[in-house]
């Protein structure tokens, strides 16, 4: 019998690899003669570069950069050969190659420089969080000579429609008077009446995985949607939403771009950051979980196994639609495998073909839950596979 172990990040909880992991182990307790193929997930959040660099055998450069509130945080993108690329991810990127041969793509995640995960549930506050760390490793990535860069955008903590990133790649907001506003955090944009500078000379293509096509503005925006859960009081919506028309109308302005594209799908992922890097940088956005479905070979690995385990943290109604578990199990039925599901939470219908497993039981604090997953994810994959 072979296994396929195909899990997504329990949040807060343990990374995918170590989902993965805790899965094998006990699956080699109970079925020691079984074959395992260990496939981590990634939707574009925390964990997406390291798992498409070792999954092409790329080299992971360390980086101190600045964190969502300025404190200095460790963070890091990959390097890794266009040959190394399955040639189906390689094509969803739609790049110009000639000359590539010789260089190297570079895999990046705002989450690890300005993700929600960095911050304590008191420090969440989009009005002084900032990209500016992810802009910091969008240079050091060019610095070191990539020819081009993936960026995943989940798990963002930020609403600043990624200024603080443009403004590390050479871009400047100043007030009347002319002084300069550092950081351009949301909290400061009154100040801000005019924008200056130009972006890094000789910064290579950027291809933003995201699966979201939320606008920038209005209900289903940046702010309305995803504000909430960083910490946005629901009195400062409409302060937040003016502010940011207001701002990405100047920066469509000064990067002499159309007005409509506060409006394109995707531009209200991460905070705007997508918008911010499509007005001033030319990135153009790529689904996420297609490309990492594409780049990790996944449909062969399917096709390879007998049975699939997937999971995460909190499955619901949006993990079939853009997440990373949700591809897994519908590639997995469409080529006719049987499907097991492990969650900490379940909150949504799975479809039929698919067993789902909730890991926590309904009583559980969720401190104690978080803290027992990987040992509650052994036992329920053990009890599933032992039977």
């Amino acid at each position: 019998m072979r296994v396929l172990l195909a899990f997504d990040k329990f949040k807060d909880a343990i990374d995918a690899q170590t989902a993965c992991k805790v899965a094998a182990d006990a699956i080699r307790k109970a079925r020691p003669d079984w074959s395992l193929d260990l496939c981590p997930l990634a939707d574009g959040g925390d964990g997406f570069a390291r798992i498409l660099t070792d999954a092409a055998e790329g080299e992971f450069v360390s980086a101190e950069v600045g964190g969502p509130i300025g404190h200095p945080v460790n963070a890091g993108f990959g390097l890794v050969s266009w040959q190394r690329i399955p040639e189906r991810a390689r094509a969803m990127l739609s790049l110009e190659t000639q000359g590539f041969d010789e260089r190297h793509l570079a895999v990046l995640e705002m989450a690890s420089a300005s993700g929600l995960a960095r911050l304590a549930q008191d420090q969440r506050d989009p009005w002084v969080t900032s990209t500016a760390g992810t802009g910091e490793l969008l240079r050091q990535a060019a610095e070191a000579g990539a020819a081009a860069i993936v960026l995943g955008v989940g798990g963002s903590a930020t609403n600043d429609l990624g200024l603080g990133a443009l403004g590390a790649l050479g871009l400047r907001y100043k007030t009347d008077a002319g002084a300069e506003v550092t950081p351009p955090i949301p909290s400061r944009w009154h100040e801000i009446t005019r924008i200056t500078g130009r972006t890094l000379e000789g910064l290579p293509p950027i291809r933003i995985a995201c699966d979201t096509d939320a606008p920038l503005l209005g209900k289903r925006g940046a702010a309305a949607a995803y504000g909430p859960q960083k910490g946005l009081r629901p009195g400062d919506l409409r302060r937040m939403e003016h502010e940011s028309a207001r701002l990405a109308l100047m920066l469509c302005t000064h990067c002499g771009v159309p007005d409509d594209l506060i409006d394109f799908p995707g531009a209200g992922a991460a905070g705007g950051l997508p918008f911010g890097l499509t007005a001033a940088c030319s990135a153009r956005i790529v689904a996420g979980a297609d490309l990492v479905s594409a780049w990790l070979d996944l449909d062969r690995r399917i096709a390879e196994a007998d049975i699939v385990l997937t999971g995460e943290g909190r499955f619901d109604e949006g993990s079939l639609t853009g997440k990373a578990p949700g591809q897994a199990i519908h590639a997995a039925l469409a080529a006719g495998k049987p499907v097991h599901l492990f969650a900490g939470t379940l909150a949504g219908a799975v479809p039929n073909g698919c067993t789902a497993h909730a890991l926590n039981p309904k009583e559980s604090i969720l401190a104690h839950a978080v803290r027992d997953t990987a040992a509650n994810l052994a036992r329920s994959v053990a009890e599933v596979l032992s039977s």
